[in-house]
């Protein structure tokens, strides 16, 4: 299982620290390591239909306790509907090992779906139900007739008593008559709730057997699960062990989200804990097309999942001295907020990439904490609106609460426009055009972005080519919604211009910043009520529109 490099690694230092699992630069061992296992599955002929459709694979550069120096390989998931191949580590657990309590159960809570299946498919049950549904609907039918004609008597009875001079003995008619066409209805009323009783009684008795299989169904699934997670026992370095459930008990949902455990990289560090084994640096690479909704791209490199694998790897990787998370490092700490434009009700600062719009759990530095040390005195949120962390341009402030609604109010009613900036990898065929993908988050695996038109909100984008060479693109994104990673995402789906912005680590690959610039902004001033524009052209557009740095009109 421990494989030894095929190439000569003598020139090549070992990290420090082990890789920081959720934001990393591989390590040129890994990329090494990745490289061999990515010729191995070119030669997989029986797997290549099911590669091709898209799986992480993750490799792990370990140290035996003699000193040498290797790698493990794993794939998340199932391959090949197998758990356990030759070339990669097994998984914790094997769920699909023919007589562990996980296949044997799963055979009777498959049984259980089959004789749902039946009895929803039985002709006597189908036909129960028409019946039921057709008496319903001609009984309302003739409530409704018979209420309708309840009233037409009543009307008429009381047009009577306006306009003719009745007899007491005329009156007490009417009054009969009333009385015993309401007690009709009643007679009616009854008669056809019991029709449709003991229709529904027939009903019910294989609705009953349904929802009881139901509910087993579901009573085995949950126990199923809680036996399945108490199967995952997993290693740190310091040869703690802890349960499923134990490293979710503490997380928001409590209980694990299912697949849990069955990521390339737990499986890689549990191998290396069991053999002793030094871990000393990992990587995922993702290995055939993209899934529609998320973005991956074949043989890039990936962080470990939030979702499934934060709470996983926070256990295993105790004992280890793990690289700090470099979206921690306080790279702007000796800059100067560059602001643009200001009066004595807002202010726009053109916020460079990495500095947050406002403080983060872990990070405090962002321009909503520099203006309020700027500005103490200031009432209201400030921050109108906020641009990603790792995009540049301009973001506007307010410095009191009215001011701050009324610029949110014109976000809100689209009538601010905004222009941004961007050098897609990639050739955009069009001249300009709309993308209109709705987008969500993916909640297994925090921030990214994925399209999901049923559940995801609405997200549009203009765009207009500004630029091209042989293998980019520069582009004007015009976006109609605010949608988080909104222009990123539209950017490098295969479903909108499908070439990632350069330098989005999250949807394409990483370069020395990502070349997204919110370069323009137009609205009306809450105070004065005249237009405003602002305009600051990014520093990665000199070389190709050569332009004034910085242009505002009032």
């Amino acid at each position: 299982m421990l494989h030894h490099f095929t190439r000569s690694i003598a020139h090549i230092a070992l990290p420090d620290k082990f890789t920081y699992p959720f934001h990393y630069t591989p390590h040129p061992l890994c990329v090494m390591a990745a490289d061999e296992v990515q010729v191995y599955l070119q030669h997989q002929a029986q797997w290549q239909d099911e590669l091709q459709q898209g799986k992480m694979f993750g490799v792990l550069i370990v140290q035996t306790t003699e000193g040498e120096i290797g790698y493990l390989a794993a794939f998340s998931g199932i391959l090949a509907g197998k758990n356990i191949h030759p070339y990669f580590v097994p998984p914790i657990y094997d769920l699909l090992q023919p007589d562990g309590f996980f296949k044997k159960e799963e055979e009777h809570i498959s049984a259980i779906n089959h004789r749902i299946r039946e009895l929803e498919e039985d002709t006597s049950y189908q036909k129960c139900r028409q019946a039921l549904e057709e008496e319903t609907a001609r009984c309302s039918r003739l409530l409704s007739q018979a209420k309708a004609k309840l009233k037409a008597a009543k009307e008429l009875r009381d047009c009577r008593r306006q306009t003719e001079q009745l007899s007491e003995s005329e009156q007490a008619a009417m009054i009969r008559e009333s009385q015993f066409q309401k007690a009709e209805l009643k007679r009616l009323e009854r008669s056809l709730k019991e029709h449709l009783s003991s229709l529904q009684k027939e009903t019910d008795t294989y609705v009953s057997q349904i929802e009881a299989l139901k509910n087993e169904r579901k009573s085995r699934s949950a126990t199923l699960q809680q036996q399945l997670f108490e199967q995952f026992r997993l290693l740190n370095a310091r040869g703690e062990v802890k349960d499923l459930c134990s490293i979710f008990a503490h997380t928001v949902h409590k209980i694990p989200p299912a697949g849990a455990g069955e990521c390339a990289a737990p499986k890689l560090l549990q191998y290396a804990y069991f053999h002793h084994y030094r871990p000393v640096a990992m990587a995922e690479f993702w290995w055939g097309d993209s899934p529609k909704a998320e973005i991956r791209h074949h043989g890039h490199y990936y962080p470990a999942c939030k979702g499934k694998c934060e709470p996983i790897l926070g256990h295993m990787l105790q004992g280890l001295e793990v690289e700090e998370n470099p979206l921690l490092e306080d790279n702007h700490r000796t800059t100067v907020l560059d602001i643009i434009y200001e009066d004595d009700y807002l202010l726009i600062v053109n916020k460079p990439a990495g500095m947050l719009s406002v403080p983060g759990k872990e990070t405090a530095d962002s321009v909503y904490s520099r203006i309020r040390h700027l500005y103490p005195d200031a009432t209201g949120p400030l921050v109108v609106h906020r641009l990603d962390m790792a995009t540049s341009g301009l973001l506007l402030i307010a410095k009191t609460k009215e001011v701050h609604q009324n610029l949110q109010a014109q976000f809100s009613n689209r009538s601010i426009k905004k222009r941004y900036t961007a050098l897609l990898e990639g050739i955009v065929s069009d001249e300009e055009g709309t993308i209109d993908l709705p987008l969500c988050l993916n909640p297994l695996d925090r921030p990214h972005q994925i399209v999901d038109k049923e559940h995801g909100k609405p997200a549009i984008t203009r765009y207009r080519v500004l630029a091209r060479t042989e293998s980019q693109t520069l582009v004007a994104f015009y976006p109609l919604t605010g949608r988080t990673h909104q222009l990123r995402v539209h950017s490098a789906h295969s479903l909108g211009l499908h070439c990632p912005i350069k330098g989005d680590e999250l949807y394409g690959s990483k370069a020395d910043r990502l070349y997204l610039h919110a370069e323009s902004l137009e609205f009306t001033h809450p105070v004065s009520k005249e237009k405003v524009t602002i305009e600051v052209k990014a520093d990665f557009t000199q070389q190709w529109l050569p332009q004034p740095k910085a242009e505002q009109s009032v």
